[in-house]
């Protein structure tokens, strides 16, 4: 079979490679449709840690053609989406609740073969169902809808409190449409690049502001009259943004960095802002508990808005550019597709 497989800083292949048959408890796809992201950008450009030689890809959905022994959760050509997290189930954070903080933890398409191959074997445990109808791209979304989920869990916001996030790629829009339907506002987005405030508006943002052209504190002030957001994002990571971010949340505000920040960037912040108006700055990561609810959600999102991109297997340089020039909101890899 065909596997886009990363060797190390730098280098990715199209190599030829023979399938694994499902064993005891495993189930083998053929994946169809494979979400690139930020992550696989940051892990070719060894940013990230990963274990080569390995097949890309954790945003994967596809359809089952064999099942292993003991398996009786899945059928033969259901369309199933994966949550790309193997856990060790021995260690203090698996068995406190915490599993997704596993010190232990592989992923699909970061430590072991990933979705951007034309056939996986992955645990059954792993795949869900997906409804009737979805179509296989957008069953791909539903990794990142889950963690989102799990950032708006965290978050915990209520209806009718306003809420600003940074950063208007498809999580920000992901995040857009989850907090319309908490019923938050208004929603203001933050983005320097004028496509994805123009994709910002698209999904629903009642405000959208250049950070580069306005000053966010004035901006908030005015916004909220005079009090601040309850609800801060950073859907970026990236740096100088948590400044930002608390300089127009309110008091008693709290701050959710979903973004993925390389980990040598640094943030200057005040301790005693954070004490003295009694700010909450929570972390989120991974989608812990949140993929089955994803799945179920993922068709009611409006996801149809992005601008999408899809490339058949050879040609995964090709989709790998666009997912750095950004032309695209979100770019898709059809591990079934060859090149006519």
């Amino acid at each position: 079979m065909k596997s886009v497989r990363f060797h190390g800083t730098g280098d990715v292949r199209l190599d030829e490679v023979e399938p694994r048959p499902p064993g005891p408890g495993e189930v083998l796809l053929r994946p169809e449709a494979v979400g690139i992201c930020g992550t696989d950008i940051h892990i070719i450009d060894g940013e990230f840690s990963s274990v080569p030689p390995m097949a890309l890809g954790h945003e994967i959905s596809g359809r089952v053609v064999e099942i292993g022994s003991g398996v009786d959760s899945l059928k033969i050509d259901q369309l199933v989406t994966i949550e790309p997290h193997i856990y060790c189930g021995v260690c203090f954070n698996c068995h406190s609740g915490t599993l997704h903080m596993c010190p232990n933890r592989k992923a699909p398409g970061v430590h072991l073969d990933g979705g951007m191959q034309e056939f996986l074997t992955l645990p059954a445990s792993l795949a869900y169902r997906l409804p009737d109808g979805v179509p296989a791209w957008l069953g791909a979304m539903t990794e990142p809808v889950a963690c989102c989920v799990h950032g708006m869990d965290r978050l915990s916001p209520t209806s009718g409190n306003s809420i600003m996030i940074f950063g208007a790629g498809p999580i920000g829009a992901i995040l857009i449409a989850l907090a319309q339907k908490a019923g938050l506002g208004p929603i203001v987005s933050v983005d320097p690049r004028e496509a994805r405030r123009d994709l910002a508006s698209r999904f629903g943002a009642d405000v959208t502001l250049d950070p580069t052209a306005v000053d966010l504190r004035e901006a908030s002030l005015e916004i909220t009259n005079g009090v601040g957001f309850p609800y801060v994002i950073d859907a970026t990571g990236a740096h100088g943004v948590l400044e930002s971010a608390i300089s127009v949340t309110s008091r008693a505000g709290r701050i959710l960095l979903l973004g993925v920040a390389a980990p040598q960037t640094r943030a200057s912040v005040s301790p005693n802002e954070i004490y003295a108006r009694e700010l909450t700055i929570l972390g989120t990561a991974l989608n812990p508990f949140t993929h089955r609810r994803a799945a179920s959600l993922v068709d009611n999102l409006g996801l149809d808005r992005l601008n999408r991109g899809e490339f058949p297997i050879d040609s995964f340089q090709d989709a790998l550019t666009a997912q750095r020039e950004g032309s695209l909101d979100k770019v898709f890899l059809l591990p079934q597709i060859q090149e006519s």
